[in-house]
C-alpha cells in the first residue's frame, strides 16, 4: 500500500491528448554543441542528413506510427493520426524526443548525446494545411536570419552586434544586403527555404505468387523523402497534403 502513495503523485500520467496530433521536438542548445563539431554555416548537408536519417527511423523503426516528418533546422513536427500510448501526453513528449535524440546522436557518430524537448499540439483536420504552412513560414524566416547573421559575423562584427543589427532590419532588407554581397536567397537550395518532408506512401509493386504460380500486385506503404517540398499554402502543396489521405 506504501507504493501506491508514490504512483499517485505521477500529476501527469493521465493527461491524453486525441488525434490529430502533431509533436513539435526542438533541439536544445544545438547551437554550441554544433560549433564545437565545426559544421559549416548558416548550413551543413551533413548535418541536414542526419536529421533526416533520424526522422527516417522514427518513421521506419520506431513503433509510433507516425504519418509524417516536417523537418527544417534543429526542429522536428511529427504528424500522428493515431496515437501510441491511447494518447498520454507524459509519454508522448517524453519518447518521442528521446528517440529522435538517440537517432541523431548515432547518425553523426557522436560520442556525446545531443537532446530534444518536445511539445504536443492537438489539432483538427482542417487546421494541418495551416499548421505546416506556419512552420514552413518560420524556415523561410529561420533560413533568411541565419544567412545575415553568418555574413555579418564573417565580416567581422561580434554575435551581439550581429544579432542587434538583424533586428532593426525587414526581410526585405536582409535579402537587399545578401543580393549585394552575391547571394540570392531565392535561389539557395530548396531544404534550407522550404524545409523537407517525410511521409509514407502507398505504392504499387509487381511480384509472383509462389502458393498460386502467377504474378500478383501487391499494395506497400513506404517512406518517401521530398527535397524540394510544395509551399503547402499553394494548391500544388493543397492537392500534395490530400494524396496523404489525411482525413
Amino acid at each position: 500500500m506504501a507504493d501506491e502513495r508514490f504512483k499517485v503523485k505521477e500529476i501527469y500520467k493521465d493527461i491524453r491528448a486525441l488525434p490529430p496530433v502533431v509533436i513539435r521536438a526542438d533541439g536544445r542548445n544545438f547551437k554550441e554543441s554544433l560549433a564545437r563539431l565545426r559544421f559549416k554555416k548558416p548550413y551543413d548537408l551533413k548535418f541536414e542528413k542526419a536529421m533526416m536519417a533520424a526522422g527516417r527511423a522514427l518513421m521506419e523503426s520506431s513503433g509510433l506510427g507516425p504519418l509524417w516528418v516536417y523537418t527544417f533546422s534543429d526542429e522536428f513536427n511529427i504528424f500522428f493520426k493515431d496515437l501510441p500510448f491511447d494518447g498520454r501526453v507524459e509519454k508522448l513528449d517524453s519518447v518521442v524526443p528521446s528517440f529522435l535524440s538517440s537517432a541523431l546522436t548515432l547518425a553523426l557518430k557522436l560520442s556525446t548525446p545531443l537532446a530534444f524537448d518536445a511539445r504536443v499540439v492537438p489539432l483538427h483536420y482542417e487546421d494541418v494545411a495551416g499548421y505546416l504552412q506556419w512552420r514552413q513560414a518560420e524556415a523561410w524566416r529561420n533560413h533568411m536570419q541565419s544567412y545575415g547573421f553568418y555574413m555579418l559575423i564573417r565580416e567581422g562584427l561580434a554575435e551581439p552586434q550581429a544579432s542587434k543589427q538583424l533586428r532593426g532590419m525587414k526581410f526585405e532588407d536582409i535579402h537587399e544586403m545578401m543580393w549585394r554581397r552575391g547571394v540570392n536567397l531565392n535561389e539557395t537550395p530548396a531544404w534550407q527555404r522550404k524545409g523537407v518532408f517525410i511521409y509514407k506512401k502507398m505504392v504499387v509493386k509487381r511480384g509472383f505468387d509462389q502458393g498460386k504460380k502467377e504474378n500478383v500486385r501487391v499494395r506497400r506503404t513506404e517512406v518517401e523523402e521530398s527535397w524540394d517540398p510544395p509551399l503547402f499554402g499553394s494548391k500544388e502543396g493543397e492537392a500534395f497534403l490530400k494524396s496523404l489521405k489525411l482525413f
